[in-house]
Formats: structure tokens, C-alpha cells, sequence
């Protein structure tokens, strides 16, 4: 085979290095951005964190673009960002500075011209509020109870064994003969009796109940610590020990032949079984409210819908000056190249981080203007929308869009929702319009919680109720919504009160 050299000459794409860090700063979510900023900063000299800047980033719309656009009087979104980026383009790189970049722009200091941002830290807060709870608080509560009770090294054993079997709902994880043979490698006298014992004991424990091995057990429990003279106890203890899964799918025709019980009187008894916990150990192991920190914020302002960055998800940062100006003479050394290569790093970094910020703020402006109807009135008002429809509008990719609505949250006078919450498919109407999957979920609890408890509505009804405001969907759908909002069907539904 003949050797010979060939030229081709060809084009490829590559992500270079400060590509990759503004596409990776873009996707974090707050927590891990402040991470990611506490990271450099520990790691960079040149970079450091100004507290003295305010917030760079108070985002509004022209209020003729916005009534060109949407055709509406009184509201208005204003934007700051054409302001911004005049600024930063008269900061420009030393010449003494050498470094290999194509960016021009060196962010030494923010625009002074920036709305000072007011502090949203509360000093007189709980500092203890948000405090991780041990994964074992249960574990821990039964056995500092066990250990306030007087018992011999068997019986603590057995105890924490038992105890050590308990799952965070309160349940059994073991049968009392698993538990039995375990310990009698340990006590060889050990009776199933004893462990029974201890199990009883433990499960007079708090809360009430733990340690049982089914619901049934688990409810008898807390009914029996009831006063004996309670109206229909003696039912309730029968049908919480026989019925329970006839009381479940509501039967309440066999409950009532069973129970020989009418219906107000079989009211009366689910009424009292309702007291009891099914699940007693979520009462001490329930994990705490994980707090969101929203990325931006949503008011309105004298009739007009402002957005702004939460300034406190992404800390102003300069570079240090001191160090900066260290960098003065045109030799190689160590240390000069060292500086060099951190000063580069930290404006990149800076010119990432405002690019995140900035992206940001644009396609939250962008979701407020198509869903104002939903900030005013509800989620019956969610207007249709997909990331095709804010990537068009802002000339960005659907890839860029999808990143920055990922584990982005937008505080609004609504709650704090997260940017892909408003992003819906649509279902044409009868009159040729669109309504969102989120207007017609919202409608469709709406009928649920307006049903008679007697007469819950079938999913065939709530179609024929939706084809009459002109919403064409078929019954499977409405199941379908249905399930993902954790409503059970109706026979499930069924109650007597």
C-alpha cells in the first residue's frame, strides 16, 4: 500500500474553556451558585467580594413596548439592561495588563448609576429556623423514653432492638419472631413473651402507636387510649380491626349491614377513627421545610409589574486592585504569570456570572409579559406557553431557555413558583382560542372541591362540564390531569359528610 500526504482543510466547533464556565454558571441554582462563588473566591486572590455595591440589576420594560405588545393600559416592565451594558463597555483593560482574551471589558467596579438594593435579611430572625433535623429523631425520641424507664439489660435490649426496627412512618420493619431470633444469640433464655412485652410497652410509647405492625393495630392503639365511655368506640375499635379496608374503598352500604349502624351513626364513627394517625412516627421524623431562595423577584409597583434580581443569590464581585496593580512589569516570572492567569480567570468569571445574571433577568421579564392575566387573576388565566415561544421572542436557543428555567424560582404575589411552572401545553377551544393544561387543572379542582360528598363528580362529568365552557377534552385527559394532581377517582372520593 502506497503512503502519501493529503491536506483537508475543514470547520469545527469547540467550546472553549469560558464558554463551558457561562454555560455552567447559567444552569446552577442558587445554592449551588453561591457554591460555586465562594469556591473562586477561596481559590482566587484576584478575586474578591464587594459589599459595598448595590444591586446592579432592577429590570423594567418600556411601557410602550410593553402596550405596542401586549395592548394593555396600566402596566409596565421596565429594563435597566441596555443601561448596564453601556456602562460596561466604557471599562476597558489596562495596557500594562497582558493577557489572552477577546473580551475587552474588565469589571473592576459595578455602575455606580445601579439601584442601591435594600437588604432583604431579617436580623431578628431564628437562626435555628432552618436547621437540618437528625435523620434519626425517632430513634432518638423512643430511646431517650426508654431510657426514662426502669428495665432489665434484656428487656432494654430487646427495646432497642425493636426500636431499631421502627421506620420513620412508626411501622414494624421486623416480625416479634425475627426480633426474637436475633437476640437469642445474646440471651439464650429469651421467651417470644418478653419481646411481646417490651413491644406493647414501646408502643404506649410517644407517639401513640408506633411499633405497631399494620394500620389496624396502629389506630386500635390510639382508640383504646380513648375514655372508655367515648360515643361508638366499641364500633370503631371493630371496624378499624375487620373493615378497615371496606372503610378505604367506602363501602358504606357493607359497613352499615356490619356494624348494624345507621348512616349518621356510621358518620359518627369515621368521624372518631379520623382522630387517629395512621402514620404517628411522621409526627417526630417529618423532615423540616426545605426554604427556596427565589433567583428573582416579582411586584407591582403603582400598577406596573417590576422585576428584579435577588441580589443576595449572587454577590458582587471585583477584582482586587492591590493585587492588580502588582502587575506592572513586562517580565516572565513565577509570579508575575501567576497573577497574570488569576486576573484572567477572575474577569472571565465576573463576565460569566453578569451574563447568567442578565440571561436571567430577560427571560423572567419575558414570562411575565405573557402570563400578567395569571399574576392578576389565577391559574384559571395561565395562558399557553412553551420554550419555543420565550426562545423566539428572546433570539435565544431552546437549550438556553431550558437552563435557565431549570431550579430557577420567581418570588410573586402568587407564591414562590418555579420558572418552569409556567410553561404549559394547550387544548384548542370550541371558539379557536388555546387554554393551558394549568387552566384546566386548576378548573378541574375547582369541581372537585364544589362536588357533593355523596355525589363526586366521574371523570366523564367533568369532560362534559369543560365541553360547556368550550374546553374539548376527553375523559382520559381529565383522568389524566387528575392523577398528576393526586385526586383519587370518585368512588374513592365518596363520603357521607
Amino acid at each position: 500500500m502506497k503512503q502519501s500526504l493529503q491536506l483537508r482543510i475543514g470547520q469545527s466547533l469547540t467550546m472553549t474553556p469560558q464558554l463551558q464556565q457561562a454555560i455552567k454558571l447559567l444552569q446552577l441554582s442558587s445554592l449551588e451558585l453561591q457554591a460555586e462563588i465562594q469556591e473562586t473566591l477561596d481559590t482566587n486572590p484576584l478575586l474578591e467580594q464587594d459589599d459595598n455595591l448595590g444591586e446592579i440589576t432592577l429590570m423594567d420594560r418600556d411601557s410602550e413596548r410593553k402596550n405596542s405588545s401586549n395592548g394593555e393600559d396600566g402596566t409596565e416592565l421596565r429594563t435597566a439592561a441596555d443601561t448596564i451594558s453601556e456602562n460596561r463597555s466604557k471599562q476597558t483593560l489596562p495596557d500594562d495588563l497582558e493577557v489572552d482574551s477577546r473580551w475587552e471589558d474588565i469589571y473592576d467596579n459595578i455602575p455606580a448609576s445601579a439601584t442601591q438594593a435594600s437588604s432583604l435579611r431579617d436580623d431578628n430572625r431564628d437562626l435555628f429556623e432552618n436547621q437540618s433535623p437528625e435523620l434519626d429523631a425517632l430513634n432518638e425520641h423512643l430511646l431517650w423514653q426508654l431510657n426514662c424507664t426502669h428495665l432489665t439489660e434484656m428487656d432494654r435490649e430487646i427495646g432497642i432492638t425493636i426500636i431499631d426496627s421502627t421506620d420513620d412512618s412508626g411501622y414494624l420493619t421486623q416480625s416479634v419472631e425475627e426480633i426474637h431470633t436475633g437476640l437469642q444469640l445474646q440471651f439464650d433464655e429469651i421467651e417470644l413473651d418478653e419481646v411481646e412485652a417490651v413491644l406493647h410497652l414501646i408502643q404506649r410509647f410517644d407517639p401513640i402507636g408506633v411499633a405497631a405492625r399494620s394500620p389496624s393495630e396502629c389506630m386500635t392503639i390510639q382508640l383504646s387510649q380513648l375514655d372508655p365511655d367515648t360515643p361508638h368506640l366499641d364500633k370503631a375499635l371493630v371496624l378499624v380491626d375487620k373493615y378497615l379496608e371496606q372503610l378505604a374503598s367506602n363501602d358504606f352500604a357493607l359497613l352499615k349491614r356490619r356494624l348494624k349502624a345507621k348512616e349518621a351513626e356510621l358518620s359518627e364513627i369515621i368521624k372518631l377513627i379520623q382522630t387517629s394517625n395512621p402514620h404517628p412516627g411522621h409526627a417526630i421524623s417529618k423532615n423540616h421545610a426545605e426554604y427556596i431562595i427565589p433567583d428573582v423577584y416579582v411586584t407591582r409597583v403603582s400598577g406596573k409589574w417590576r422585576v428584579r434580581i435577588n441580589a443576595e443569590n449572587s454577590p458582587r464581585l471585583s477584582v482586587n486592585t492591590q493585587y492588580a496593580g502588582l502587575i506592572k512589569r513586562s517580565d516572565n516570572s513565577e509570579q508575575n504569570t501567576y497573577l497574570k492567569n488569576h486576573l484572567q480567570e477572575a474577569r472571565w468569571f465576573i463576565k460569566s456570572l453578569h451574563s447568567r445574571n442578565e440571561t436571567l433577568l430577560r427571560v423572567a421579564v419575558a414570562i411575565v409579559e405573557r402570563q400578567q392575566a395569571f399574576l392578576e387573576y389565577g391559574e384559571e388565566a395561565m395562558q399557553p406557553m412553551v420554550l419555543r415561544d420565550i426562545a423566539d421572542q428572546l433570539n435565544l436557543h431552546e437549550s438556553t431557555i431550558s437552563r435557565v428555567t431549570t431550579h430557577k424560582y420567581m418570588h410573586t404575589p402568587r407564591g414562590i413558583l418555579e420558572f418552569k411552572y409556567f410553561f404549559s401545553s394547550h387544548v384548542n377551544t370550541s371558539n379557536g382560542g388555546e387554554c393551558s393544561s394549568t387552566a384546566i387543572r386548576a378548573i378541574i379542582k375547582k369541581f372537585v372541591a364544589a362536588e357533593r360528598p355523596d355525589k363526586p363528580l366521574s371523570d366523564n362529568k367533568i369532560a362534559l362540564f369543560l365541553g360547556d365552557q368550550g374546553i374539548n377534552v376527553a375523559r382520559r385527559t381529565v383522568a389524566k390531569y387528575r392523577e398528576a394532581m393526586h385526586i383519587p377517582p370518585s368512588n374513592e372520593r365518596k363520603r357521607l359528610f
